[in-house]
């Protein structure tokens, strides 16, 4: 099922919540490779030619072991330890990156996502283009070219989100944000949600612009994004006050953007689903480690 292509359905996500991808490694892989789990971050592997056999720690969701015998992408989007085992004498081509999530673990799309994403490379129509701009600057070292790796990985992986929305069924993504997006209807009413968090929305006119009976869209909403209506907003405008206090804003300034009445209506918000005031939690934060936070 595809959504109508006059919506964008990414970019105001990752406008607000920033991915970065950091290539780390170009070529063959020989032996055991282990990637250990950081907070915050994710990996993507693509692997050029060759095969392997990739390993997990017990997990649920996440297989012990598989084995990869063609070209295929590997997306961890939260910390899962991994480890691959090639054979010495033969190797695999490879090219991997870190993810990076602003926010770590509660980031919307490192939450909605399946511990594992294992593509085949011929699945995707449209990465082949982009692969080779990226093999091709891992093999030769011109000025910049890191950098420009490190773009066309974040390129990669917004084809790989374009192809997940389209294709939900294909990799079992749980129900949550990415399923909602799937479906023309709630993909309307979502991305209005993403692009004017401050406006009010009673379910009326969420209803409205998805095209639906309010009674409807509130059990589609349900049945596919996991939550009511009301339950996502105020989670999408608390994760969006949360990326604002990161930034310096002050608690006033948010409560505009958001819409609540003051700065003592959002803070008793934040206190009631975060366990703590937004300055105790601002201050916390400056002891996260930097993988939650990207420049």
């Amino acid at each position: 099922m595809q959504a109508s292509a006059s919506i964008d359905r990414l970019s105001s996500l990752l406008e607000r919540f920033r991915v970065r991808a950091h290539l780390f490694h170009a070529g063959p892989l020989c032996g055991v490779t282990t990637y250990a789990a950081e907070p915050g971050r994710g990996f993507l592997h693509v692997l050029r030619r060759g095969d392997m056999v990739v390993t997990h720690s017990p997990r649920k969701g996440v297989p012990r072991r598989i084995v990869v015998n063609e070209p295929s992408l590997l997306f961890y989007p939260r910390p899962l330890e991994h480890q691959f085992h090639n054979a010495p004498s033969e190797g695999s081509d490879f090219v991997c990156a870190t993810v990076d999530f602003e926010g770590g673990d509660a980031h919307p799309l490192a939450r909605a996502l399946p511990p594992l994403i294992r593509l085949p490379l011929r699945e995707v129509p449209g990465l082949e283009a982009s692969l080779s701009l990226l093999f091709a600057e891992t093999t030769q070292v011109l000025c910049g070219h890191r950098l420009l790796a490190d773009r066309l990985f974040e390129v990669v992986l917004i084809q790989l989100l374009r192809w997940l929305l389209d294709h939900p069924q294909e990799v079992e993504l749980p129900v949550g944000l990415l399923t909602g997006l799937g479906e023309p209807p709630l993909a309307r009413a979502l991305v209005a949600l993403h692009e004017r968090p401050g406006d009010p929305w009673p379910l009326d006119e969420m209803a409205r612009v998805a095209g639906m009976s309010r009674s409807a869209f509130a059990a589609r909403f349900k049945s596919r994004v996991g939550t009511t209506p009301a339950n996502y907003l105020a989670a999408w405008r608390l994760a969006i006050a949360q990326a604002r206090l990161r930034d310096g804003t002050p608690v006033k300034a948010i409560a505009d953007e958001l819409g609540y009445a003051n700065a003592s209506a959002l803070s008793r918000l934040f206190t009631q689903k975060v366990g703590m005031s937004p300055r105790e939690w601002r201050n916390q934060e400056a002891f996260i480690p930097p993988a939650h936070r990207l420049p």
